[in-house]
């Protein structure tokens, strides 16, 4: 049996021999078609450079019709002007807001000018003039990021690793944030003014809203009335508190005492007189605070911005999400539309080699 013990040895060595060859062999045939792959794309580089070389006399005029067919344009077609305004929300109105402008667009669309002109509060002319609506939110990454760990600081802790800030953006909606940006495209630049206004007073007017800034002023109010009472009493007290301080001194009288005073949310704190003045600094402080509370809710939303007198003339054109001229957006659309033509002739061609074969 002692003979037998070196063979189990011998197939282990040719197992392994054979593994590693094919896991060599794996990765040989991984880096010829890594390189395969970049040959082919070098040479389909080089065919598109000549490509180009051949038909680039063609692209040039391409482009240059594109220019002068842009100027024409501009020289020939009706001035188009837009005016925009930056609202600050102060309650959550923004779907609200959202759906208003969509249906404004969906009524220019329908060209359903009477019920525009009804619904703005304008003349028949200036609802024809209209373009365009549009409305978008105003924030920077910046503030996207500060919304997105103030949102973290909210949940639960178990979910933070679960929640990544690609999913918190897919999830976010544009009219959540408080600052938007609503624009207007017309052929007129005289009703501008008067359409924001509208909008403004539409949302402003909307009862559920009236009615939750009605119940928030109420609670603001109450509360200043509370501090305001509780300051009047603290510098009344603290008062008395010097005249009794002054007096224990002029009799050589060792004087400690507390005095109670209300909070604005009815609590009761007893303080000494070294005490009572910075308190009353902190009900000035939260004071302070619930004034400026209450100016913010003074309107549900309200214009922090805007260029709505007469508007600016639009002349630029979308392309890819970048705005620029009719001359470059032609030219570009232009020659791209003669590249692709010129390279699906090619094809064509190419394909016309098989044509015998099937």
């Amino acid at each position: 049996m002692s003979k037998d013990l070196p063979q189990p040895q011998q197939s282990e060595e040719v197992d392994l021999g054979q593994l590693f060859k094919l896991i060599g062999n794996a990765f040989s045939n991984l880096f010829h078609s890594i390189g395969r792959l970049f040959n082919k794309l070098f040479l389909a580089f080089v065919w598109l450079v000549f490509f180009v070389k051949t038909h680039v006399l063609k692209l040039i005029i391409a482009g240059i019709v594109g220019v002068v067919l842009g100027i024409v344009l501009e020289k020939t077609s009706e001035a188009v002007y837009k005016s925009s305004i930056t609202l600050k929300q102060n309650y959550d109105t923004g779907e609200n807001l959202y759906n208003e402008i969509n249906y404004y667009k969906n009524l220019i669309k329908q060209e359903d000018i009477s019920t525009l002109e009804n619904i703005l509060g304008i003349k028949s002319d200036e609802a024809e003039s209209i373009l365009d609506f549009e409305i978008e939110p105003v924030i920077s990454e910046n503030e996207k990021l500060q919304e997105f760990d103030a949102y973290l600081k909210e949940i639960d802790t178990s979910l933070l690793e679960t929640i990544e800030y690609k999913t918190f953006l897919n999830n976010s909606k544009d009219h959540d944030h408080q600052y938007q940006k609503i624009t207007i495209k017309a052929e007129e630049r005289k009703n501008f003014k008067k359409v924001f206004h509208k909008i403004i007073t539409n949302i402003n007017s909307n009862v559920y809203f009236k009615r939750e800034q009605e119940k928030d002023l109420i609670e603001l109010r109450e509360r200043a009335s509370a501090i305001t009472k509780s300051l009047i009493k603290a510098d009344t007290l603290l008062a008395v508190y010097q005249k009794a301080i002054v007096k224990s001194a002029e009799n050589n009288n060792d004087f400690q005492g507390k005095i109670n005073i209300t909070t604005d949310k009815g609590r009761e704190s007893s303080t000494k007189e070294f005490e009572l003045y910075n308190k009353g600094l902190e009900l000035r402080a939260s004071l302070i605070e619930i004034e400026r509370e209450i100016a913010d809710k003074e309107y549900i939303i309200e214009i922090t911005s805007s260029k709505q007198d007469s508007g600016t003339i639009d002349d630029k054109k979308e392309l890819f999400d970048v705005m620029i001229s009719p001359k470059r957006y032609y030219a570009i659309i232009l020659i791209g539309l003669t590249f692709i033509t010129l390279l699906s002739l090619r094809f064509v061609k190419f394909l016309e080699r098989y044509k015998d074969k099937i």
